[in-house]
């Protein structure tokens, strides 16, 4: 190959390579791409050194590198609040699109704006996780830059199975608190819980009855933990309703607002799918309380 065909090939090579780079941007329909920090640059690594897996399925797995992708509330009914969402996965991978993105998009139409956190797996580092969620806090308030244009007055954190630990967790233990919490079939409790969400937050070889009561957020709840919205199924049989409930236990002995929706049935995992019953009651209960909380 002579030079000329060298150089060409190079500039096509590096065109494929930036055109991938792009569509990966615009992968989940995102207004913007927000990168936190990596194993690097962040205050704690979680220790991971191989590539990140699971992309083209929507269930991103082994991450090093925190992202928030952002999805501007409709201008039209904007309300002044921003939500950071914690896709669940165990702790162990993203259910980035019924729980992530798909989540995200229909807030964003209801004038709330919303930013889903890819956030690093913790593989034994409890405080990776926390860590993100923090910073994703601080970016939507605008207390850091980097979100500029998508900032909000009040800035809440949702979060689904795994990711309502992590949602829970900030709002506990956390040193940047959210403004409220949405929690969907949250993990919360280590006995009974997901002992799967467990072992891979703390390392399975690490864990104790000292870790299990330190992660199980029903004893970290104060009177300065925010208001918190609890959505759950009677037969979960993965996530057992009792860490709802022990959490909206905790919060009421507090003085903390919270509600609570135990659907009869849909069992773990629902999210946003069209095929859970009782999809429309929980958008329904979701939209109201945050509009509760906008005329307090």
């Amino acid at each position: 190959m002579n030079r000329n065909l060298r150089f060409f090939a190079t500039l096509l090579l590096m065109s494929m390579v930036l055109s991938s780079l792009a569509a990966m941007a615009r992968e989940y329909g995102q207004a913007a791409t927000i990168r936190l920090w990596d194993n690097a640059s962040a205050p704690h690594s979680n220790g991971i050194a191989t590539p990140e897996k699971g992309m083209d399925a929507c269930r991103p797995s082994n991450i090093s590198v925190a992202e928030l992708y952002v999805y501007p509330a409709d201008a039209a009914k904007a309300t002044g609040q921003g939500v950071v969402i914690c896709p669940g996965g165990g702790y162990e991978l993203l259910a980035f699109d019924y729980e992530g993105y798909e989540v995200a998009q229909w807030l964003a139409a209801n004038g709330i704006t919303a930013a889903v956190l890819k956030y690093r797996m913790p593989n034994g580092h409890p405080e990776v996780p926390l860590e993100d969620a923090e910073q994703a806090l601080r970016l939507l308030r605008g207390e850091v830059p980097g979100a500029e244009g998508f900032t909000c007055r009040k800035v809440g954190i949702l979060g689904f199975s795994a990711g309502g630990h992590l949602a829970a967790m900030a709002s506990t233990m956390g040193a940047v608190r959210p403004d409220f919490s949405v929690l969907f079939y949250p993990v919360i409790t280590a006995h009974p819980g997901h002992q799967g969400s467990f072992d891979n937050l703390v390392g399975k070889e690490r864990r104790s009855a000292e870790t299990d009561a330190r992660y199980s957020l029903e004893h970290r709840v104060t009177e300065q933990t925010p208001p918190a919205l609890l959505l759950l199924s009677d037969d979960d049989t993965v996530v057992p309703p009792v860490s709802s409930t022990r959490y909206y236990n905790a919060l009421k002995e507090k003085g903390v607002k919270a509600s609570m929706h135990i659907y009869p049935t849909g069992g773990h995992g629902w999210g946003i799918g069209e095929g859970f019953r009782y999809r429309e009651a929980w958008q329904q209960a979701v939209l109201d309380w945050l509009e509760h909380l906008r005329e307090e």
